[in-house]
């Protein structure tokens, strides 16, 4: 059975948890109950509440939040003060083990951690909301998909728009036949710099830095840190700023990629690629993910779908597709996605929310079918939310999202030792590269094995 092998024991004794420390545990959560039926509340726990994870979680007040926990009990303080009535934790290990009426978990971590805590939750039979991208490396994508299916517990990816009505639009017109067959498409995200740290990192952030503050006291910066190489704490690291970092984040490709590509990945009905291409690169080191980056993913035909090459640009505009009239809008401000068929395109922006058809030409002549998938009408959360009574699978479960996570940590790998990627999905190999098989599967630090 998969498992993390972190030490528990010797960790209390550190951190002093065993004592008291950060561990703070109401007395009304302390008599356990049954999992929640159809009928009832969930009991859902909360891990990394301080970033996008609080941003989740009060999407699920619907339900019993029981539970809060975090590395960094100051940034995670906006969140206990919403769910006062909350146990308090800074290791989700401690949580699982003390708190046995915990029905379900989301995750808003770093993405380094994102598979340990995943396994361990999907292991105590808890169901799953995980942040997107859904792990690090691609072997930890295989395995949660795998774990999520034997153990038949109810997983979503927190790519929202998954369960947009636009994403669902994407796939039945292009399966209407709307634009004809497809054999390229383009994908881009521009964001330049913001206070989360988004391209523009090399430049911002240069190299590892030397110097060496002290741990804030409500940090425990071991336990953030998990599985990844250790380094001294340092505030360019956390809070925000370490999807940047080769160590902790994914940067852009998993970041927005996730997102971007998804309604490819869905209406095209992509599995593996058989190559990927480092195109182009700017900035970027061994440490920090590049400021610009272009990619470019072969995949093999699929039934009466023909080979299609996906070019995804990162700090950097898609060029400008032929027969699209000139002002005629191209994503949206921040970047979007183009599937180029025969007859036509479509189109959206970094999220599949819109989505329309062009040229316009086209667009006038085209007649949409009647809805033929089913549709949401609520948000991401609460679906995965109501699966969890209802014991259907949401549809970026891990079984889907897995996949998805797999296609694009397989363009960080092209942007991390360049040229071609001929891909081996059945055996998770690049043929003839070795030097990939430590992005294929990350080191890990002792303690923090990941054992199937």
């Amino acid at each position: 059975m998969a498992s993390c092998r972190a030490n528990r024991r010797d960790f209390l004794k550190r951190t002093g948890l065993a004592a008291g420390g950060f561990y703070y545990l109401p007395a009304h959560v302390l008599g356990g109950r049954n999992r929640a039926s159809a009928n009832e509340k969930l009991n859902i726990a909360g891990i990394g509440v301080g970033g996008m994870g609080f941003h989740n979680i009060t999407q699920m007040e619907t339900e019993n939040i029981v539970a809060l926990c975090d590395v960094d009990q100051a940034h995670a303080g906006r969140a206990f003060e919403r769910y006062p009535n909350a146990a308090r934790y800074s290791d989700y290990r401690t949580m699982l083990d003390k708190q046995k009426d915990i029905d379900a978990v989301m995750i808003g971590t770093p993405d380094h951690t994102h598979a340990c805590i995943a396994l361990a939750a999907m292991q105590a039979g808890k169901h799953v909301y995980c942040q997107k991208p859904l792990t690090h490396d691609i072997r930890e994508a295989r395995l949660l998909a795998r774990v999520a299916r034997r153990t038949g517990v109810v997983t979503q990816m927190g790519n929202q728009f998954n369960s947009s009505d636009g994403i669902r639009q994407v796939c039945e017109w292009l399966w209407d036949g709307a634009i004809g067959p497809v054999r390229e498409v383009d994908a881009w995200c521009t964001l330049k710099y913001t206070p989360f740290g988004h391209a523009g990192w090399s430049t911002l952030l240069g190299e590892r830095p030397t110097e060496t503050p002290p741990v804030p006291a409500t940090l425990d910066w071991d336990t953030w840190i998990g599985p990844a190489p250790m380094r001294p704490y340092h505030p360019t690291y956390h809070p925000a700023r370490w999807r940047a970092w080769w160590d902790f984040g994914c940067g852009m490709m998993g970041d927005r990629g996730v997102h971007t590509l998804d309604s490819a990945f869905w209406a095209l009905k992509l599995k593996a690629p058989s190559s990927i291409e480092l195109v182009r690169k700017e900035g970027g080191n061994d440490e920090i993910h590049p400021d610009i980056a272009v990619v470019r993913f072969q995949f093999p035909a699929r039934g009466d779908m023909p080979p299609v090459t996906i070019n995804w640009y990162s700090g950097t505009e898609a060029p400008r597709p032929e027969g699209l009239e000139p002002g005629a809008r191209m994503g949206d401000s921040e970047g979007g996605m183009i599937l180029k068929g025969e007859k036509g395109m479509i189109m959206h922006g970094v999220y599949a929310g819109e989505v329309w058809i062009a040229p316009e030409s086209r667009a006038k002549e085209y007649t949409p079918p009647a809805p033929s998938l089913p549709r949401v009408g609520m948000s991401h959360e609460q679906r995965w939310i109501q699966c969890c009574k209802t014991g259907e699978q949401p549809s970026s479960n891990f079984g889907y999202s897995g996949p998805l996570t797999e296609f694009v940590l397989l363009g960080n790998i092209a942007i991390r030792l360049g040229g071609v990627i001929e891909w081996d999905a059945d055996d998770l190999r690049a043929k003839g590269r070795p030097e990939a098989d430590e992005w294929i599967h990350r080191p890990r630090r002792k303690g923090w094995a990941l054992d199937d």
